[in-house]
């Protein structure tokens, strides 16, 4: 019986819903307090923005090298196995770091895993359900961000009743990292011929409007800087217990709207285009930034972290359908690579502008900055829209 529902292609949506669900759990332990325990180990705005852009930045390079090699091969799997091995044990180090050079180092090298296996994984599932990308990505985003929720509610529980401290319970998220690596032997991997390319040809015949697509999310991520900014803006507001437990809660409420939306998005999406709902995300993100520069109160925070939640369930999971749909299948790792290495190179400089702004200029610089950026990338997306179609003949101009 067991095995009538590991099968199918679908079947491996659910599966790797469920890897990162409990990887997940074990990240969104870590995230809330990260920024927290950056601080309380001597770094400023630009440590953390130093931080926050070389987690994802460092990843990112991996990302398009994996997405190519996993195509050449024909092999997705084993990348994704290795990317969530390599990510468990650096979160098992960074439980034992001591100044926040050691976070930069361990949390640095626990995005190589994300670097690993992010490209074979989106293509596993464009591929698993290819008439409803949308639908898939939401499903995966949905139970990714699910267990985000129930992470962030252990560590609140952890830190606010019973009293354990951030390396404890970075150390307990660590050991159940690795529990999410057993869903993974029942994903089924179709048989795929290894490709005759090389990553210069490869990337060169990526179509043009997938490479405009890109850049323009590219851009977008310039103004996408890292969550822990938004943390330490709520935290900038509470006392005592409370200037750990309220950013805690709100980061959930952030992931509940996640998952709340990211299903209903990507049906959206498959509905209605694709191109309409990422560009109301990135107006959403705009506004949003510029409701954190000017309210402060705690119905502003609840609303405001509601909102940013929505923007990520509009943006992540959609983002990576119209990759899909714009790339030819042999090519699609390499084109989910090259994406998610074009954001995450984007993240550094995002967040070290952001740091810097936070530190030398204001709070409320940073959170200028972003909406501004977004705005632009708003302007160009509706600008260049002709020119995103699949359809669309570059000849015509």
């Amino acid at each position: 019986m067991k095995n009538k529902y590991l099968k199918g292609p679908r079947s491996n949506i659910l599966l790797l819903g469920l890897v990162s669900f409990f990887n997940d759990l074990s990240s969104e332990m870590i995230m809330p307090i990260l920024p927290m325990f950056i601080t309380a180990l001597g770094g400023a705005g630009l440590v953390i923005g130093l931080i926050g852009g070389v987690r994802d930045s460092l990843s990112s390079i991996l990302k398009v090298l994996c997405g190519y090699w996993s195509d050449k091969t024909g092999k997705r799997k084993i990348f994704v196995s290795s990317g969530y091995l390599t990510s468990s044990v650096f979160k098992l180090f960074l439980a034992f770091s001591r100044t926040w050079q050691h976070v930069l180092i361990f949390a640095g090298l626990e995005r190589v895993g994300k670097g690993l296996r992010t490209a074979p994984r989106d293509a596993i599932i464009a591929d698993s359900m290819p008439e409803e990308k949308g639908k898939g990505f939401g499903i995966h985003r949905s139970l990714d961000t699910s267990g985000a929720i129930l992470g962030s509610i252990v560590t609140f529980l952890l830190f606010r009743f019973w009293g354990f401290d951030f390396k404890s319970i970075i150390l307990i998220a660590a050991i159940i990292a690795f529990f999410s690596l057993m869903p993974l032997h029942f994903v089924k991997e179709g048989k795929r011929e290894s490709q005759d390319i090389t990553l210069k040809v490869g990337l060169k015949n990526l179509p043009r409007h997938l490479r405009l697509f890109i850049l323009i999310s590219g851009i977008f991520s310039l103004a996408n800087f890292s969550y822990m900014f938004f943390i330490l803006r709520a935290r900038e507001f509470f006392t005592g217990k409370l200037s750990v437990g309220a950013p805690i809660l709100l980061y959930i409420l952030f992931n509940v709207f996640y998952a709340a939306f990211a299903i209903p998005s990507g049906i959206l999406s498959d509905k209605i285009g694709r191109k309409r709902v990422i560009v109301s995300g990135y107006l959403l993100f705009s506004l949003t930034s510029l409701g954190f520069a000017f309210f402060h109160s705690l119905t502003a925070f609840i609303i405001l972290f509601a909102l940013y939640g929505i923007v990520y369930a509009i943006i992540d999971g959609n983002q990576r359908a119209y990759v899909s749909d714009l790339s030819s299948r042999e090519l699609r790792a390499t084109a989910l690579g090259t994406y998610h290495t074009t954001i995450g190179l984007a993240a550094l400089p995002a967040s070290l502008i952001a740091g810097f702004l936070w530190q030398k200029v204001s709070p409320e610089t940073t959170f200028f900055y972003g909406s501004l950026v977004s705005l632009i990338s708003v302007i160009l997306f509706i600008t260049f829209r002709n020119y995103l179609n699949p359809d669309y003949s570059f000849a015509k101009r």
